[in-house]
């Protein structure tokens, strides 16, 4: 049968972008690395640091979980060949097409695993903390930001990730004023940060009734989650707290006690809130955990050693230019205008279809 020469083919050019995933990988240093753990979860003294040891473990959980998923792949790429060989014998055009599905099931493994390789940022593996802003533009910005928040959300679903909201303003009329929630998993933060900065949308506005063109923007700033081997001390006099009663989604809680907290860091101007949590205590503390990681991550930009380094004047708000455009009228077309990548399936974007787009900054970056 044709489908089988073809297949072979296929399968045939399969074998090399798998041995660069493996070199990619360095699957002996990663078993050599989690043969090193192991023995060390092994000494009687493992669990004395509580937060050491599992730190420990999730290390080897990440490392184990890579080597098994690359012996996954290795695998079905050797019974590949077994079912090719045993169809082209029996010339089967059922078993063709149990390749058929096999193949773009190895295809899709080894590109997701190639993509990850990429991933080698010190914090890429981190959980992920992004605050969506409203532009200038009153309520069409608002509804954009409220889009855009609709979008990553069903993104975040479609990569297994964890979303929990940390705080939420409502629009005036319509959409969203800003809002700040978490990605809990793996490399969510690696993923997410090719979506730091202004996004743009040109499209009819249906909050106008002369159905005139706008244009709006929003500003999405994504920062990783800190873990606690990263020290960052912020003085209590350097810090203004106030307390309100949460709004927006949230349970029976809501609104009932003034248990959001707002940090305001002095020196820079830097405002966080959360309102997620059910006490007073744990907003704070998250709150807490978002400023030290927008005060880290600006030290760095900065390269400073020090967070009393910091001063109010970097901390201006400027839009610069957009990365991204969302053009739902006089066309559609999403445009990333960093990597050029460009798609006409708006509606899939909206959707949450944004791999390509991550894909093709992470191959530049």
């Amino acid at each position: 049968m044709l489908e089988y020469d073809r297949y072979n083919q296929a399968i045939a050019q399969m074998k090399a972008p798998i041995a660069r995933l493996g070199e990619a990988l360095d699957v002996a240093r990663m078993r050599d690395q989690a043969a090193e753990l192991e023995a060390r979860a092994a000494e009687p003294d493992f669990w004395q640091d509580i937060e050491n040891a599992q730190k420990v473990q999730t290390k080897m959980k990440h490392l184990q979980d890579r080597i098994d998923r690359y012996a996954a792949v290795q695998s079905r790429y050797e019974d590949l060949l077994l079912l090719l060989e045993l169809g082209s014998e029996e010339d089967d055009p059922e078993i063709a097409e149990d390749v058929g599905v096999k193949l773009a099931e190895l295809e899709e493994m080894v590109d997701q695993m190639t993509l990850e390789t990429l991933l080698t940022g010190e914090h890429d593996a981190s959980n992920a903390l992004v605050t969506l802003h409203a532009g200038a533009g009153g309520t069409e910005a608002q509804d954009w930001c409220e889009m855009l928040y609709r979008m990553y959300a069903r993104w975040a679903e479609s990569r297994g990730f964890a979303l929990s909201v940390l705080d939420y303003q409502d629009g005036e009329e319509a959409g969203i004023k800003s809002v700040s929630f978490k990605l809990d998993g793996e490399n969510a933060y690696g993923y997410m940060r090719s979506e730091h900065g202004v996004h743009r949308l040109v499209r009819i506005s249906p909050f106008d009734s002369s159905g005139r063109r706008h244009t709006s923007f929003a500003s999405v700033e994504v920062l990783p989650e800190l873990d606690s081997s990263i020290q960052i001390d912020i003085r209590s006099e350097d810090l203004k707290v106030d307390t309100y009663r949460s709004s927006g989604a949230g349970g029976q809680h809501v609104n009932k006690t003034s248990s959001a907290v707002r940090l305001t860091h002095l020196p820079t101007g830097i405002v966080v809130a959360c309102q997620n949590e059910r006490s007073q205590i744990q907003n704070r503390e998250t709150a807490l955990d978002m400023l030290k990681a927008k005060l880290y991550q600006l030290a760095k930009q900065k390269n400073l050693d020090r967070i009393e380094d910091l001063k109010g004047d970097v901390m201006d708000n400027a839009w610069g230019s957009q990365i991204r455009s969302y053009v739902f009228c006089p066309y559609t077309m999403v445009k990333d205008h960093r990597t050029n990548m460009e798609t006409g399936d708006v509606d899939g974007v909206m959707d949450g279809a944004i791999d390509p787009f991550i894909e093709a900054f992470l191959a530049g970056a």
